[in-house]
């Protein structure tokens, strides 16, 4: 890098899955950077999200496993959980994997700062007193779970404080329905608890197609998850004998051990210094930026949840690969939101890319789509009531897949492989001409002939 008047040429805010990634490929460039973190390395995603949350679902799939096991043969009437273990061996993996954050950044050569960083001009960040100059500043802090401000709002939870409960719930309400409600909901009631969710709407996980969610809501209750549709909290009230009172605006009471709020994340924005710059944020408070990320203040850029965009994972880790290869490497490209592949591990659970149904039709196209739904083979002899549904959202005109939801066992795992096809462009005539694997549920992908009616 030429020389400079700064002690960096990028400081980065906040070490969660973008942060670090932009950091590494900055750094590989050739670039000074520094990484400012005041919890914990990985961010949301690998201490309260995606990883703990994994390893959770995979608890509760045992019992599913231990219910289908029978029909096969095997007697393992004495099975029993214990969250302790599944709760500590969980925290060991998450050290283990900040330990793994720590090594990458400095092996990168990324110099690693703690405590909060804030922005004091808009190339200067100050981190407990001291004070760090700098070319170009990220902001990569991304968002916070939010509780209404309801009565009894401090009785509640949120996915922060989940992973780290002292005693396992006997009965827990779950009040939201996005993604984290839905796996919630699966996670307690898989692991034993009697499991209530609420939500305000009509009909969860909004934004999805609606089969898909249809689908989702039946077996959930087939299950025996307690859902509750245009349900909305008014209050919660703690009892004597230590349980949650939860009214409701339709005058319904639930009396549970645990209340856990899922009712989406706020971008963590506050005292971040931006008063100082000409950062502008939405309404809903996210950090506006350019098509290359760059903030209305031309040093500062921003990505990842905090920007609002698509908030996932991998969307940021791409967002900050490539911020990193513009800034440092000659690059000069924007990124690609389309078909951008994502999964609900719900129980079961839910993967998707595309368009939906009603996406495609108010963009204007003219579609047909092939649906189906089925009972999985395994539970031929399991006995269960689970169900796979599938379905393609296909371009009359072109033939093009313009989307591909499934709801099932494996969902995640076959609609990464699908993403690849709507990727390159495929045709349901591609789909058709593939050989399908038998005997799986992949293959109904592409078997599917006829356009539901």
């Amino acid at each position: 890098m030429t020389s400079s008047p700064y002690n960096y040429d990028l400081i980065v805010i906040g070490a969660g899955s973008g942060g670090v990634r932009t950091a590494r490929m900055a750094a590989s460039y050739g670039a000074r950077v520094a990484i400012v973190e005041e919890r914990y390395l990985g961010g949301t995603c690998v201490n309260v999200g995606c990883v703990p949350k994994k390893l959770f679902v995979y608890a509760a799939e045992f019992s599913h496993s231990f219910r289908d096991a029978a029909g096969f043969g095997w007697s393992l009437a004495d099975a029993r959980f214990h969250w302790p273990t599944l709760r500590d061996n969980k925290t060991a993996e998450i050290e283990r994997l900040n330990g793994v954050y720590g090594r990458l950044l400095d092996n990168a050569g990324v110099e690693r700062i703690s405590g909060r960083g804030i922005i004091s001009y808009p190339h200067t960040v100050m981190v407990e007193g001291q004070t760090y100059s700098t070319a170009n500043i990220l902001l990569a802090v991304g968002g916070w779970p939010f509780v209404p401000d309801i009565p009894g709002r401090e009785h509640a939870i949120t996915s922060n404080e989940v992973f780290y409960l002292e005693q396992f719930p006997e009965r827990v309400l779950i009040v939201g329905g996005g993604y984290i409600a839905v796996e919630f909901a699966g996670i307690f009631h898989g692991l034993g608890a009697t499991t209530h969710l609420a939500y305000r709407g009509p009909l969860f996980l909004r934004g999805f197609d609606d089969d898909i969610r249809e689908g989702l809501s039946r077996q959930l209750a087939s299950q025996g998850v307690n859902v509750h549709f245009n349900s909305d909290v008014k209050r919660i009230d703690k009892l004597a004998n230590g349980l949650l009172r939860v009214s409701f605006e339709n005058g319904e009471t639930l009396e549970v051990d645990t209340v856990m709020y899922a009712t989406g994340r706020r971008p963590l924005t506050e005292n971040l210094g931006l008063e100082n710059t000409a950062v502008r944020l939405s309404e809903q408070g996210y950090i506006q930026v350019s098509e290359k990320f760059q903030t209305d203040e031309p040093s500062i850029y921003a990505l990842g949840d905090v920007i609002g965009h698509i908030e996932l994972t991998p969307v940021a880790i791409a967002e900050g690969m490539l911020l990193a290869a513009n800034l440092f490497n000659g690059g000069d490209a924007a990124m690609d939101y389309k078909n951008i592949p994502s999964a609900v591990f719900s129980q079961p659970p839910i993967g998707t890319v595309g368009l939906t149904e009603a996406e495609a039709k108010a963009a204007g196209h003219s579609v047909k789509i092939y649906r189906t739904e089925f009972r999985p083979m395994k539970q031929t002899l399991a006995g269960g009531k689970d169900q796979i549904l599938m379905k393609l959202v296909v371009e009359e005109g072109t033939d093009r897949v313009l989307g591909c939801h499934m709801l099932g066992e494996g969902a995640a795992e076959i609609i990464q492989g699908l993403a690849v096809a709507l990727k390159a462009g495929a045709t349901k005539a591609d789909f058709d001409r593939t050989v399908g694997v038998h005997p799986t549920a992949a293959e109904e992908f592409v078997t599917m002939r006829s356009p539901a009616a």
